[in-house]
């Protein structure tokens, strides 16, 4: 899971990154992203309506998925950033977790808010 500090926390925040963020949209997600010079680390939200899934469980399981994508690639996530992840489908509790993960990085790319991670090289024997 993702940590408190990682999280929004209250509905200001969120009332200020819909109202003045920037919009990135597939089938089946929507980032909404707005910069905060306030915060040294971004903060992210992910949100399943009762329209994805009528069942909780359903719906948190979704969330944790993205949840757990976001805390794995959190190194290349541009920081200062507020973001919010909207899922329309339903079938983000049953994709493969790597076409999941594929969507949410080209997603945060379109945004430019991802950065490739570095190769790390292997000494050769010689």
């Amino acid at each position: 899971m993702l940590s408190q500090k990682y999280r929004f926390h209250g509905h200001g925040s969120l009332r200020y990154l819909y109202r003045n963020g920037g919009t990135v949209r597939n089938r089946s997600l929507l980032l909404k992203y707005v910069e905060n010079k306030h915060r040294a680390n971004s903060r992210i939200a992910v949100v399943v309506g009762k329209k994805v899934a009528k069942s909780a469980v359903t719906r948190n399981r979704i969330r944790r998925r993205v949840f757990e994508i976001i805390r794995k690639h959190l190194p290349n996530i541009k920081s200062h950033h507020d973001l919010s992840l909207t899922v329309f489908t339903a079938e983000f509790a049953t994709l493969p977790f790597k076409d999941l993960e594929q969507d949410i990085i080209t997603l945060l790319s379109q945004a430019h808010l991802y950065t490739k991670p570095q190769p790390t090289s292997v000494p050769e024997d010689k």
